[in-house]
């Protein structure tokens, strides 16, 4: 069974593995280096930062989003557990609690797409990501 769960602390180490599963299938673009960054900032600038629910079936951690105001911050699927509609589960509810704009890397068209499948539109881009780093970020909005 399906269901949507708030997360705290002890699943953090969870999802870091869910994190770098699926940005390895899903990021071909990211060096190893930076790679390494972001997965060392998950724990301290990113999750404590963002309000986490996860997708647990039959009790295990599918995927999760990280949202923070009307924002989406984060939203990632374990890789083997891509295209069984966890990521529109996570989507919908999120939209529910007023999530009207999310970032996606220019390099991941096929987040690109899935977000725009779903009625959001580029609204902006930046040249670089938050930390500066040369992977551009398209501004997405409902």
């Amino acid at each position: 069974m399906k269901k949507i769960i708030k997360c705290n602390k002890n699943d953090y180490e969870t999802l870091i593995g869910i994190w770098e599963r699926s940005v390895r299938v899903t990021h071909k673009f990211l060096d190893e280096t930076s790679i390494s960054e972001i997965k060392e900032a998950l724990i301290p600038d990113y999750f404590p930062n963002v309000d986490l629910y996860a997708v647990a079936e039959n009790d295990f951690l599918v995927g999760f989003i990280g949202l923070q105001e009307d924002k989406i911050e984060m939203l990632f699927i374990d890789s083997v557990n891509r295209g069984h509609g966890y990521g529109s589960m996570l989507l919908e509810f999120a939209k529910q609690r007023g999530a009207k704009k999310v970032d996606v890397n220019e390099q991941n068209p096929l987040a690109l797409a899935f977000y725009q499948a779903k009625g959001f539109r580029v609204t902006s881009r930046d040249e670089t990501d938050d930390a500066g780093r040369s992977y551009p970020i398209l501004h997405l909005s409902l």
